[in-house]
């Protein structure tokens, strides 16, 4: 348990990373599907897509679920401290879900099959938004 705080801290920093990306693919996405007819515009898009993805928010996204899996290993006991960090949980592996799906996603828009149009973009980026915000209040609140 001396290290806890290490782990905690990490894990946090993650979080911060992988939802950095998770707020900004869906946004790119926006500009890469208004924007077809700019063919070099929408190839710098695709690298920055690319990069985000794979560069910052995987490795975030794997650093946050390894560092949150060690703290629960080192303090089991927070799993039956209520319900909270089983809805939690739930809201985490929606997120975990929501970043898979935003590759599937890229890679359509890559392969410019993309049949969604910026409107679709612009709403599905508040999906991030409502799990972190669920996420945040059941550590924070504990309202279980």
């Amino acid at each position: 348990m001396e290290y806890y705080s290490w782990i905690l801290s990490f894990h946090i920093i993650s979080f911060m990373s992988w939802m950095a990306m998770l707020f900004y693919l869906p946004r790119l996405f926006v500009y890469h599907s208004e924007h077809q007819e700019k063919l070099e515009f929408v190839e710098v898009v695709k690298i920055q897509e690319y990069k985000l993805y794979k560069y910052i928010g995987l490795p975030a996204m794997w650093a946050t679920i390894i560092s949150g899996g060690t703290m629960l290993y080192l303090n089991s006991g927070i799993l039956s401290s209520g319900g909270w960090m089983h809805l939690k949980l739930f809201f985490a592996v929606l997120l975990i879900a929501y970043s898979f799906s935003l590759e599937y996603l890229r890679v359509k828009l890559l392969n410019d099959s993309g049949y969604k149009d910026g409107k679709f973009f612009r709403v599905y980026n508040e999906v991030p938004t409502l799990l972190s915000i669920a996420i945040v209040i059941f550590v924070i609140v504990k309202p279980i």
